[in-house]
């Protein structure tokens, strides 16, 4: 059998409530006083005494009474079941246009965001082709003029003294435009998918060396060396590793106190060969290790900032990835506040023994 609500049988005229509460109390009443008065009529001699007028107020008052109450607390409850819910259904219907304007509001936005973040990638491929075509017109004269400053630097022994330094000091920012040329172009190479990638075993200890004696050597700095014996071979490309590792010296060296060691370092950690290199220097505040290898981003930019361009960094983390590596920096490393120095170290695949 089906149950219908209060609610839905106060809608019903045959059982309107507020009706009910009346006609059934009165009913029941007049049906009582009715049913007394014949039941002893019939017995015999209709006798107003204390036991037939105790029956009628019982069953004639009393009873209809309490059945009026009954009836008027379902009527409040009725009542109160309308009113929850009508403001159910106002609530409903407010959060549906609530729903529905957030809805629009939300894909507005989305729409909006989308056209901005392709306008954006569009300016950033633009910045990249102008970069590197810049980059790219650039290098022809560059290598012009770095082959007029070799032959002139040839007979820079006939000069006099302030035009040796001039030349010398033309020749060290010609190489420094070169490479910052260079590296532009790798990035833009690398970003397109279009730099080589030739991956295969690399022995770390001889090509650390190598690196050293480009980026370290020539300008005296102290070396420590911390290789573990023993050290399997590296997944690697080896002329990519070699730049990543030169860079990384050029930073030690640029940011350490002029005789302070950098420290090269080398373990297997696993399946993996962790290098590092420490230096003495300032080190890379926390807020700055974050970004530190995003594009144009340097932790020391200040007037007192030895120059730079902040690509390094950027160019070695893409450069490692591609190689299956990894890069990260570990800052400060010793208990010293004005130079708690930086390690930058890389985590590089092992052979595996099958492919060695």
């Amino acid at each position: 059998m089906k149950t219908l609500p209060l609610a839905s049988l106060d809608k019903n005229p045959l059982f309107n409530l507020d009706t009910l509460q009346w006609v059934v109390p009165v009913f029941l009443s007049i049906t009582a006083i009715v049913f007394e008065i014949v039941e002893h009529s019939i017995e015999g001699e209709l006798i107003w005494n204390l036991p037939f007028v105790s029956e009628l107020i019982i069953f004639g008052l009393m009873g209809p009474v309490i059945i009026a109450f009954m009836i008027a607390w379902m009527r409040e409850l009725v009542n109160a079941e309308r009113k929850a819910s009508a403001e159910v259904k106002s609530l409903n219907h407010e959060l549906e246009q609530k729903v529905e304007q957030r809805t629009a509001e939300l894909a507005k936005r989305n729409a909006q965001l989308g056209r901005a973040n392709h306008e954006l990638k569009h300016l950033d491929q633009m910045k990249s082709e102008f970069v590197s075509l810049v980059s790219h017109e650039l290098r022809a004269p560059l290598t012009t003029l770095n082959g007029g400053l070799e032959l002139a630097m040839q007979s820079a022994d006939t000069l006099p003294a302030s035009a040796r330094r001039t030349l010398e000091t033309m020749v060290g920012e010609s190489a420094r435009l070169t490479s910052l040329v260079q590296t532009i172009l790798d990035v833009s190479r690398l970003e397109a998918g279009k730099l080589d990638i030739n991956l295969g075993p690399v022995a770390l200890r001889p090509l650390v060396e190598q690196a050293a004696e480009v980026a370290l050597i020539p300008r005296n700095r102290p070396l420590e060396w911390n290789f573990c014996a023993d050290l399997p071979p590296v997944l690697a490309d080896e002329i990519h590793l070699e730049q990543i590792i030169r860079n990384l010296m050029r930073n030690a060296d640029k940011y350490s106190p002029v005789g302070k060691p950098v420290c090269l370092t080398a373990v297997q950690e696993g399946d993996k060969v962790r290098l590092s290199v420490k230096d003495y220097g300032p080190g890379v505040p926390e807020e700055y290790q974050d970004y530190i290898f995003d594009r144009f981003s340097r932790a020391n930019s200040g007037e007192d900032a030895p120059p730079g361009w902040g690509l390094g960094l950027y160019f070695a983390r893409k450069l490692i990835l591609a190689q299956g590596g990894s890069i990260d920096v570990v800052s400060p490393i010793w208990e010293n506040e004005t130079y708690p120095g930086a390690e930058f170290y890389l985590l590089l695949p092992i052979v595996d023994s099958h492919e060695a």
